[in-house]
């Protein structure tokens, strides 16, 4: 099979549908946009409109706290990482450090770090170099005859910073 050789399965794609083209086509004249009125012309947008009323995402009290300083970690299982060993896409003998998780691919962006869950089973023995990890995995690591060192996720670099130029003003 060759690129110019490849289809999509039949049915997979369908044509747009061409409205607005005579009264053969079943959706001539208004094109299925009724009669008159603002939703029948172009350039509309009134989603929370509700006719002057106060829209009802406006009259509901906000809810729930957002917290901005709140950490977001890449989840990786052991049983994921036992799976990419047995696959020979991680080294067993290296300690399996973030950019590891990375090259093997079982995270694909580094967040605020990488936190090691313990749903499935390990039998390799393993030394993690992770930002976090739950209880369940730690003990399902040292059980397998590793360890787990927690490590802090170096912060994020800005570009003046990597210039070597000045950021304190």
């Amino acid at each position: 099979m060759r690129l110019n050789e490849l289809r999509d399965n039949p049915g997979a794609t369908r044509d747009r549908k061409r409205v607005g083209r005579g009264p053969g086509s079943g959706k001539g004249k208004t094109a299925g946009r009724g009669m008159n009125g603002q939703k029948s012309r172009s350039g509309v947008s009134i989603k929370g409109f509700e006719g002057g009323q106060m829209p009802i995402h406006r009259r509901l009290p906000k809810r729930g706290f957002n917290n901005i300083f709140a950490k977001h970690f890449c989840e990786v299982n052991v049983g994921a990482v036992q799976t990419a060993v047995d696959a020979g896409r991680l080294d067993a003998s290296k300690p399996v450090t973030i950019s590891a998780l990375r090259d093997a691919g079982l995270v694909r962006r580094f967040k605020d770090g990488v936190r090691l869950l313990g749903k499935g089973e390990i039998t390799t023995k393993l030394s993690f170099e992770v930002t976090g990890a739950s209880k369940g995995a730690i003990a399902a690591v040292e059980k397998a005859g590793g360890t787990v060192k927690l490590v802090e996720m170096a912060q994020k670099v800005s570009k003046k910073d990597a210039a070597g130029q000045k950021t304190d003003d």
